[in-house]
């Protein structure tokens, strides 16, 4: 079954971005007096059928050396648990690259280490959240939360749509699943195991 259309969904990007527009200017503000340029962050993700399109956020780290830890700042901190990092993705949607509920779009560079059944989770456009992100989100390991996307592929509907997107504000408010994602050793990144991001990237799927 068909998740919300996608002409509904970009009219919705389209009306969220004009009633958050005050709020996206004073994040953007917070951003750029606190850690400087750029305020944006891009990078490339994998969309519908494994296409690279660019995902944007509001930065949370500091440039320059350091663990990703140490590089996050206090309004970053702060962005990522709230999930406000992610309402410049909103564009993204309305660019139709993204949908309002889908699995999340994860970096280009691990599409082959996917194994077959997990690679399915590309059968739909990426989303601004998803059945994984209210179901452990970043407590649960990597391949969970892969059986989880490909679960919402196989069952997704606009019901469902709707019921992720209301347990999403609850999650949210009440910050559930925000630890740091589970780090994988380099000799773990095999087929099957998606790593999460690491180095100069933002970490957080």
């Amino acid at each position: 079954m068909a998740g919300v259309s996608p002409a509904v969904e970009r009219a919705a990007a389209a009306l969220a971005l004009l009633l958050l527009s005050p709020v996206l200017l004073v994040l953007g503000l917070l951003t750029r007096f606190s850690m400087g340029r750029p305020i944006f962050f891009y990078q490339w993700r994998a969309g519908r059928n494994g296409a690279p399109f660019q995902v944007v956020k509001f930065r949370t780290m500091r440039p320059g050396p350091g663990t990703d830890e140490e590089r996050l700042t206090p309004l970053g901190r702060l962005l990522r648990q709230t999930s406000l990092d992610e309402l410049p993705q909103l564009w993204n949607v309305l660019r139709g690259e993204m949908s309002l509920v889908g699995p999340r779009p994860l970096p280009v560079e691990y599409l082959d280490r996917y194994t077959p059944e997990q690679a399915r989770r590309h059968e739909v456009r990426p989303g601004l959240t998803g059945w994984a992100q209210i179901n452990g989100r970043n407590t649960r390991s990597w391949q969970e939360r892969l059986a989880l996307d490909v679960w919402y592929v196989d069952h997704r509907s606009f019901s469902l749509d709707l019921r992720i997107l209301a347990r999403t504000v609850v999650a949210v408010l009440a910050r559930r699943g925000v630890e740091p994602s589970p780090v994988l050793r380099p000799a773990e990144h095999s087929p099957g195991l998606a790593p999460p991001e690491s180095g100069v990237t933002e970490r957080r799927a």
